[in-house]
């Protein structure tokens, strides 16, 4: 779950906050929320113990309700995971860890590029990036497995060098900036709902067991006791972490920062502030990595339910992963990484992945109805994800009242296109002239079959 998020978007969220006081709360308060909504998945999850997650939950939920209107949201929710989400996640990290990357060796060999020069740097490594990670989870679940595995210590690594250095400098008296307290916080909601984005990303992943359910062992123990031992440790690191910041960096410093982590380690660190970078790359790597992993399991669920084309639900013959929709992602993610910058891909995923948890809370509370004689391991109390049902209708519906961004209506255009494809493809089932030879050739080139055991 430890990302680039913490790296990255700790200027956006402190612009937006106002003050180094409120910054620190929101921290705290975006892991609450997601701590709130991790406990509730546990509750679904262990119910429907499923891959796919939000989109095997709707349809759970609601795709007995009605013949036409009962698939649609989890046609949608794949649709925009598909297609928007998981690309959106991609392009984030990978220019992310371009960002990390270029900055040190730039300044190891004196050379500033300029803007132009800069950009194509940062696009060729995001892409360098992607192809690595994308060969990787292609290649084989356990190599995927260990990456992830080994980039994790890397990222803990830096992380404790951070809040160490931090709290160094803390005994030294170092608390000017954390003095400011909330002096010239941010007081509209609309702009208090656009900090929380930065939050929420950089805890984004905390759902991702949900997306590999069927391949988790014993998870009725397993999924809620990662949720329960990894949300508050991570709310702790990162609230450490921007104190560790603001110790060191001004308020403005922060802000105005590329690279936050970079800039306090050049300031702490001094000749080995090399550290910093390598670590957060690693760390960004890792969580890449992670996001590719469960990319392609939603597309694979979503193909085995007739919401996507075939190909998407096929594995390879020997390696026994996701080959196409692995690729579909990759794709679609460079795509992303050639206009997009980061902070409005941030704000971007932030807005519509509040759509979506809003939806999941709807769905546990409607299936306490529908399938309360169902057997629940877990059963939380139900003023949790009311809360959390309530926090991401306010995320979403804030945003647009206050300040409207032209992002956040491209999200809804988009959601709402998908549609257009649901009506004839999904719901009368019209085949694409062409498909099936399509499909035949991807099983040639990709060496992938079906299969209905994932």
């Amino acid at each position: 779950m430890i990302g680039s998020g913490i790296f990255v978007s700790p200027g956006n969220l402190l612009g937006n906050a106002g003050s180094p006081g409120l910054c620190l709360v929101l921290w705290a308060v975006c892991g609450l929320y997601s701590l709130l909504g991790a406990i509730s998945y546990c509750e679904i999850g262990t119910l429907i113990p499923k891959s796919g997650g939000e989109y095997i939950y709707f349809l759970e939920a609601f795709g007995h309700t009605h013949k036409f209107f009962g698939p649609i949201l989890a046609f949608i929710f794949a649709w925009t995971v598909v297609f928007l989400l998981k690309p959106s996640s991609l392009a984030i990290l990978s220019l992310s860890f371009a960002k990390y990357l270029s900055s040190p060796i730039l300044t190891a060999i004196n050379f500033c590029p300029d803007t132009y020069l800069s950009y194509v740097i940062n696009r060729l490594f995001a892409a360098l990036c992607i192809g690595i990670i994308t060969f990787i989870n292609c290649y084989s679940v356990t190599a995927a497995t260990r990456v992830q595995n080994i980039f994790t210590v890397a990222k803990l690594t830096a992380i404790a060098i951070i809040i160490g250095g931090g709290l160094y400098y803390l005994g030294l008296g170092y608390t000017e900036n954390l003095e400011i307290g909330f002096e010239g916080s941010a007081t509209s909601f609309g702009q208090i709902a656009t900090a929380f984005y930065g939050g929420l990303w950089a805890y984004d992943g905390w759902n991702n067991l949900n997306f590999i359910t069927e391949e988790l062992q014993n998870p009725y123990r397993n999924l809620p006791l990662a949720i329960i031992i990894a949300l508050p440790l991570t709310t702790v690191c990162y609230v450490l972490i921007n104190v560790s910041y603001l110790t060191v960096l001004t308020q403005q410093e922060i802000i105005s920062s590329n690279a936050v982590a970079v800039d306090w380690g050049i300031e702490v660190l001094g000749a080995a502030s090399f550290l910093i970078p390598l670590g957060v790359v690693m760390s960004v790597f890792g969580t890449a990595n992670g996001s590719m992993f469960t990319a392609g399991r939603i597309s694979h669920v979503a193909g085995r339910e007739g919401h996507a084309p075939d190909f998407l639900s096929y594995i390879h013959i020997e390696k026994k992963t996701p080959v196409a929709p692995i690729l579909l992602n990759s794709l679609l993610g460079i795509l992303m990484i050639i206009p997009g910058d980061i902070a409005t891909l941030i704000d971007f995923f932030g807005f519509t992945s509040s759509i979506f948890y809003c939806a999941a809370m709807v769905a546990l509370i409607v299936m306490r109805f529908t399938k309360k004689n169902e057997h629940r391991p877990i059963k939380v109390p139900i003023i949790i994800p009311v809360i959390v049902m309530v926090v991401s209708a306010y995320l979403v519906i804030g945003p647009i009242a206050a300040a409207p961004q032209v992002q956040y209506f491209y999200a809804l255009l988009f959601i709402l296109a998908g549609l257009i494809f649901y009506v004839p493809f999904v719901y009368y089932k019209t085949q694409v002239p062409g498909m099936k030879s399509f499909t035949i050739v991807c099983q040639k080139a990709l060496q992938i079959a079906p299969t209905t055991v994932h």
